[in-house]
């Protein structure tokens, strides 16, 4: 079954099952209504009898002021203390003792006469012999009948009419509200799956309901698609051309080796040399694609109480270790900061080991703790980065100078890497460099 048609079958059915209550509690309020008019239009017809009864002194006199306050449709019967009817009189219905049985416990008591509802109320008053009897008042209540009759036939009508508009209007509604916007978010998704595009709807920019919000979703989710999309293809394409050039270097150097190797030591050296240092270049880059990858398919962090201080120490000591070079530590300590410790030691590996391939003097690394933030700095005195490169340089793959690349093995992925690990402690990366004098990278980790 469609959502179109259920929606409507369900909302039909509700509106339905609200009109009926909504009529059948309007009828019962008016025949209440009706009821409790009746009682008292009795009741005061009731209590002039009275009142006329007191004054009367003879049997023969009371009888004619009975009869003079008989209703038109209805009876009156006086009935002493045992239960006998001293007087009954009636217009032309037809009552007999039967017809006519009152429940005292009852204000007024419903019956049926001819299959017409009738009323009757009974009151006390005092007979001309001074005894208390009781009046019963009879009422057939043939005005409220056809009153209720005509209102029913009227609520009928009501909910024929309400039913009839209720689903012309919902057709336009739901095709107009719901399913449109549904039919034409299906459409578009049918020709991004068979166009192989990333197709978007048109929405109104002052939609403020669930389907504009859906809409835009949509559209957001589509873009989101289309640029991971783009970013997937720039990746495989400059993975394969990163690639591909050690591969051809190796393929070269090794039809060297294999042409001249054997015969002349000199060339199979260089052939050896060229052919390691590529393969530990493209081993490498594969490792830190991997990381690339496994960073963009799901990063975990755990958040602890970190001695940044400590933590700097722990990174430079086997970098001094490893390249001999000169790593320093400025700043203040010890700072408490609430971050991922491996990760963050994965950062500053990073950082340091790009500022050693690109520098030939001392590397420094300064620590300062802000009101809301901890600032780690990485300083070199290299040669610089111009600054039309800055906004990239933590772009995959980005080359600043092919051949600088080459002479120190870089790949252009340790930066991108770098953006990913810092995006994920929450930290910023900013990058200032002058040709010349060197680069310095700060990350700033904020303290909440």
């Amino acid at each position: 079954m469609k959502l179109k048609t259920k929606i409507h079958l369900y909302s039909i059915l509700l509106m339905l099952v609200i009109l009926t209550v909504t009529n059948i509690g309007i009828y019962f309020v008016f025949e209440k209504m009706g009821h409790r008019t009746e009682y008292y239009q009795m009741l005061v017809r009731a209590k002039e009898l009275t009142t006329s009864l007191s004054q009367m002194n003879e049997e023969k006199d009371a009888r004619t002021i009975i009869i003079a306050h008989v209703p038109a449709n209805g009876a009156i019967r006086i009935v002493d203390d045992r239960g006998k009817t001293i007087v009954t009189t009636q217009s032309e219905l037809g009552l007999t003792e039967g017809n006519f049985v009152i429940n005292p416990k009852e204000r007024y008591t419903i019956g049926s006469f001819n299959e017409i509802k009738t009323m009757a109320i009974t009151v006390p008053a005092i007979w001309t012999n001074g005894e208390v009897v009781h009046i019963e008042v009879l009422q057939v209540m043939e005005e409220l009948e056809a009153s209720l009759r005509l209102l029913k036939l009227i609520l009928f009508g009501v909910t024929i009419v309400a039913m009839v508009l209720i689903v012309v209007g919902l057709s336009i509604t739901l095709g107009r509200i719901v399913i449109q916007p549904i039919e034409k978010l299906m459409k578009t998704m049918s020709d991004s799956r068979r166009l192989g595009t990333y197709e978007k709807i048109s929405i109104s920019a002052k939609g403020k309901d669930e389907l504009s919000q859906m809409g835009r979703t949509f559209n957001d989710m589509m873009e989101q698609l289309e640029q991971n999309y783009k970013k997937q293809e720039q990746f495989v394409s400059n993975a394969s051309h990163e690639l591909k050039t050690p591969l051809t270097v190796i393929e070269s150097y090794s039809r060297l080796l294999s042409r001249q190797g054997f015969d002349n030591r000199a060339v199979a050296e260089e052939a050896v040399n060229a052919i390691i240092s590529e393969s530990v270049r493209m081993k490498e880059m594969i490792a830190q694609m991997l990381s690339l990858a496994k960073n963009n398919e799901k990063l975990t962090f755990e958040f602890a109480e970190t001695e940044v201080r400590s933590v700097v120490e722990k990174v430079v000591q086997p970098m001094r270790q490893a390249y001999a070079r000169d790593f320093t530590i400025e700043g203040e300590g010890p700072i408490e900061l609430r971050t991922d410790e491996n990760q963050l030691k994965q950062l500053l590996f990073i950082l340091l080991d790009n500022a050693r391939k690109y520098s030939e003097r001392e590397i420094k690394t300064i620590i300062r703790s802000n009101e809301d933030s901890v600032e780690i700095s990485v300083m070199d005195y290299g040669q610089g980065i111009p600054e039309q490169h800055l906004p990239h340089i933590f772009d995959r793959f980005y080359r600043v100078d092919e051949d600088r690349n080459r002479k120190t093995g870089g790949s252009g992925l340790g930066l991108a890497i770098a953006k990913e690990i810092a995006t994920g402690l929450g930290a910023q990366l900013k990058i200032e460099s002058i040709v010349g004098m060197g680069t310095t990278i700060r990350i700033i980790i904020p303290k909440k």
